[in-house]
């Protein structure tokens, strides 16, 4: 994702800096281990990664842009709650971009991009056997990147990036839900079959049902948590 440079992040040096840092935060939210309404303490944060507070601001104002943080002038950045409304527009924007991306990718797919997501599905099912669910997720993410990078359309990998971001949170959360890992692989792996038939119809749908998967796993989950929460209030 191509992101802007603040005024104080000008050099190759500071806006690696910047991109290391968002990348760690935002696998903190991602991961929950920053939860929803958690304050970004700037100086903390640049304290420990050994940098300036330019890169740290720089990170943050990234990750407001792909609306995981919440930034109030005068009060500080606060992790950005799971806001339903989002993950519906994302579910959304999902949908119409990568049903068509890969509709596009299978009237076009050669042996080096069937071999790429066929690694990624080998590794994915490692990642299964060895209940490592955020080596899951990343894979998963990887195995998305690798088809909507193949219509080579700028634009709609910046949008699509957004709305993972949307869904990187729910989605996590729900991954571990009983038989959803096997199920994410299968969906995937479906998918993968149907780029190779060369039939663009089939693939889209099976895009589609993947996301529909998703969607509904989200959906438990959310009102498992729900449920949960009216459990505490009452004790």
């Amino acid at each position: 994702m191509t992101h802007k440079s603040l005024p104080g992040a000008d050099t190759a040096a500071d806006r690696s800096k910047a991109e290391r840092v968002h990348r760690e935060l935002r696998r903190r939210i991602r991961e929950l281990e920053l939860k929803p309404g958690s304050r970004l303490h700037k100086n903390e944060i640049a304290d420990e990664f050994g940098v300036s507070r330019a890169p740290v601001s720089e990170a943050i104002a990234w990750l407001a842009e792909e609306g995981l943080v919440d930034v109030f002038p005068q009060s500080g950045s606060f992790v950005s709650p799971i806001r339903s409304e989002d993950v519906r527009e994302a579910l959304l924007i999902r949908t119409g971009l990568e049903v068509e991306a890969v509709r596009r990718v299978t009237q076009m797919a050669d042996a080096d991009l069937l071999q790429r997501l066929d690694r990624n599905l080998e590794d994915q099912s490692a990642a299964v056997r060895a209940n490592d669910m955020s080596r899951l997720d990343e894979l998963d993410e990887q195995f998305h990147a690798i088809i909507i990078a193949a219509i080579e359309s700028p634009r709609a990998q910046r949008l699509l990036d957004s709305a993972r971001a949307m869904l990187d949170r729910p989605r996590f959360h729900a991954l571990p839900e009983r038989g959803r890992p096997d199920a994410t692989v299968a969906e995937h792996r479906r998918i993968a079959d149907a780029i190779r038939t060369g039939d663009a119809e089939l693939a889209g749908a099976a895009m589609r049902v993947h996301i529909a998967m998703v969607a509904r796993a989200i959906e438990r989950d959310a009102a498992e948590t729900a449920a949960q929460a009216r459990l505490k209030s009452v004790k």
